[in-house]
């Protein structure tokens, strides 16, 4: 699959924006800075990477993106609204109808077969089972897992899995897509094959897509990549 162009869009719209952002955490007399005034944005359609070492604050960072933990100061804006000024059931119908996450361990549900993995999202937001499955089986086949589907997750290998948690991810259509280290687990033959999948879909599906990574040889695939170090971003 080839690589995205660099170009990036400038018209379109600004899914998610993340103003001003910094995060202490505090215990006792431990008093510990992980972020450090990190401003981004992405746009529908546009794919960035944040590169950065572990421990450098990646992953906490992709929580406050996603409205799983909330920044000391700054603001985080999703579709124009701003995270920290919701309740807490309005942040979750927010998150849970505009952002999908794929992480770096898939979390399917072993006791369900692929298709009921990928439909359950539309299966709880009360979506009719019949076209719920339909659309499961459209993004299965889209991963190169038609024939797959009805296998449960031990029957599935490591790549297979993670190709099913992205496509769960995506089944709903959500404004951007948050990933953390979604390869990690991977050989490198695999880890291409399924960020190639990401990259394809997010960009077909106008996603924005959002990964923290250490690997930058899969991040220089993205449209942009930022570098996280000592807490702060950097081009």
């Amino acid at each position: 699959m080839s690589k995205p162009s660099s170009f990036v869009d400038m018209n379109k719209s600004t899914v998610l924006e993340a103003q001003h952002i910094s995060r202490r955490f505090t215990e006792g007399s431990l008093n510990v800075s992980v972020l450090q005034d990190v401003n981004l944005s992405v746009a529908a359609g546009e794919t960035l990477a944040i590169v950065g070492a572990s421990g450098s604050g990646k992953s906490t960072l992709l929580h406050i993106l996603g409205g799983l933990d909330l920044p000391t100061s700054g603001s985080v804006n999703l579709l124009y609204q701003t995270l920290g000024g919701l309740s807490a059931s309005a942040l979750g119908d927010l998150r849970n109808q505009h952002l999908g996450f794929v992480y770096q361990f898939h979390h399917l549900l072993p006791e369900f077969s692929a298709i009921d993995n990928v439909a359950m999202p539309l299966w709880i937001r009360r979506m009719d089972r019949s076209a719920a499955n339909a659309q499961a089986k459209e993004l299965l086949e889209s991963v190169g897992l038609g024939p797959r589907m009805l296998h449960r997750p031990a029957e599935l290998s490591g790549g297979e899995r993670q190709r099913v948690a992205i496509a769960r991810a995506l089944v709903t259509r959500p404004a951007c897509l948050l990933a953390d280290e979604p390869t990690g687990n991977l050989d490198r033959n695999t880890a291409d094959l399924v960020f190639s999948m990401m990259l394809d879909l997010a960009h077909s599906q106008g996603t924005a897509f959002v990964v923290v990574t250490h690997d930058s040889q899969l991040a220089s695939r993205c449209d942009r990549q930022l570098h996280l170090v000592a807490g702060s971003l950097q081009d």
